[in-house]
């Protein structure tokens, strides 16, 4: 994805203002040049070093060691931004593809690969070369197939990627990055990997130099977060760790008892069936897995690592003691729990470790359909609202079949007249004209979670393992 790729550097206003120290074996023999090159110097040394050159002044302590000169530099600052989207497909890149307004789906663009649908067969080396939002027609069906080609984006990827757990929807997503106020260059700890859907919008707004801590206990899903996120360009923003942060091996092991050398072998013998299985279930996709999980949780990362934390958990309590360790003072923790049972148990433990600010909410999305529709100006003439006399005559002649004489129609129409209340069938209509309107689908997405978000207080918390044997 676009945002994965490295800042571009260009001369900016700093750079080309040409501001540095001048070497004074240079200076010529007018002591005016001398003069005015070693009071630019002096300004240049102020410009960068600010207070502290001052200081320095004042207290006799020089800063002006070598290595410290040598940053006196303009050229040296150049401005970041981020590089151009690319606009044409290249091979192996990751493109979504738009089958229909509900159906979206994904292919890595290689020259030799087919993409079939139910709209026909889709040649990749079709696709390379060709600009995003293009449209492609099928080579079978007499071409009468087609699709989109879209560019990824979080939210396009969530939609399109392939269901290894339940995943984070974009409107929650959304508000989670809001309100953990993630911003770029951040080191931000994800507890719960699963398909990486919310890991994806997490690296977009921590990019370009931002670290994402991601964990998950489950050894297949480790190795095809961390392949997928080395195809999506995202490798270097991102470290996927196979670990239960939650620590629920130790804690089985002490409520059972297994404190013991006996039970400890097990407990070890069961790991290494455990994950010689998953080696042997998918051994492409699990890669080198050089991390061990030792069972005592935690995201083994030291006191005050992390701005941001996300639980995406069963049971998030058991792992905010070991947040509440490792986030910074002030930082933002957010939970994702289905049931509210949950969200109480949680927000106890929030509580008893240090975090104030709780606020627990729910996100529901009501997409509404909007086009422009042409509608005919409606006519400006008085209404045909019948009288008394006229709904009598017209009584009698239902009831009694009778027909109304001459003398009575002209005196119905006489009224009629003098009302002015009678809509001639000729009327002119009147201009139409196009109006933006509307209206709300038929099927909304029901409960997905309750977001409980919370601030970590200023008081160091103390490391939940060290209190382990």
């Amino acid at each position: 994805m676009d945002f994965g790729r490295d800042m571009t550097k260009t001369p900016g206003i700093v750079a080309k203002s040409k501001i540095r120290l001048v070497d004074e074996t240079h200076l010529g023999d007018d002591p005016l040049d001398r003069e005015l090159c070693l009071k630019a110097n002096e300004a240049a040394k102020e410009l960068f070093f600010g207070n502290d050159y001052t200081a320095s002044k004042q207290a006799t302590d020089s800063i002006e060691d070598e290595e410290t000169l040598k940053l006196i530099d303009c050229s040296l600052y150049n401005e970041q931004h981020l590089p151009p989207a690319r606009r044409l497909i290249q091979p192996n890149d990751l493109v979504v593809v738009f089958e229909s307004f509900n159906d979206l789906n994904f292919v890595y663009a290689k020259p030799n690969d087919i993409f079939s649908n139910r709209n026909g067969h889709f040649h990749h080396k079709d696709f390379i070369g060709k600009p995003y939002g293009c449209k492609i027609r099928s080579k079978d069906n007499e071409g009468l197939g087609f699709l989109y080609l879209l560019r990824p984006t979080p939210e396009l990827w969530a939609r399109s990627l392939p269901h290894r757990t339940q995943i984070v929807h974009e409107l929650d997503a959304s508000m989670i990055t809001h309100y953990l106020e993630i911003s770029p260059n951040m080191t931000v700890c994800e507890s719960g990997t699963g398909s990486g859907a919310m890991s994806h919008v997490i690296l977009r707004s921590i990019a370009p130099k931002g670290k994402l801590h991601t964990y998950e206990f489950n050894k297949m899903r480790v190795g095809k977060a961390r392949k997928e996120f080395e195809g999506h360009g995202l490798g270097h923003l991102v470290q996927v760790h196979h670990r239960d942060v939650c620590g629920k091996k130790n804690l089985l092991a002490a409520q059972n008892g297994a404190n013991s050398e006996e039970g400890m072998e097990q407990s070890a013998e069961d790991d290494a069936l455990t994950d010689s299985t998953s080696t042997d279930l998918d051994n492409d996709d699990t890669g080198e897995d050089e991390e061990v999980d030792d069972g005592k949780g935690g995201f083994q990362l030291g006191q005050a690592a992390a701005h941001a934390i996300f639980l995406d958990l069963p049971e998030p309590w058991l792992a905010v003691p070991h947040a509440a360790y490792t986030i910074k003072p002030n930082g933002r923790i957010c939970s994702y729990s289905p049931c509210m049972e949950q969200t109480q148990r949680t927000v106890a433990a929030l509580k008893q470790n240090g975090f104030h600010s709780l606020r627990t909410v729910e996100a529901r999305l009501k997409e509404y359909y909007v086009d422009e529709y042409e509608m005919e100006t409606p006519p400006t003439d008085l209404l045909d609202i019948p009288t008394e006399e006229t709904v009598s005559l017209e009584k009698e002649r239902q009831i009694g079949g009778t027909q109304k004489t001459k003398e009575s129609e002209q005196h119905t129409e006489d009224e009629t007249k003098v009302s002015g209340k009678k809509r001639s069938n000729d009327a002119a209509k009147g201009p139409s004209r196009k109006i933006l309107c509307a209206r709300p689908f038929a099927h909304m997405r029901g409960h997905t979670a309750f977001l409980t978000f919370a601030t970590a207080g200023n008081k160091m918390r103390p490391d939940p393992n060290a209190s382990l044997t």
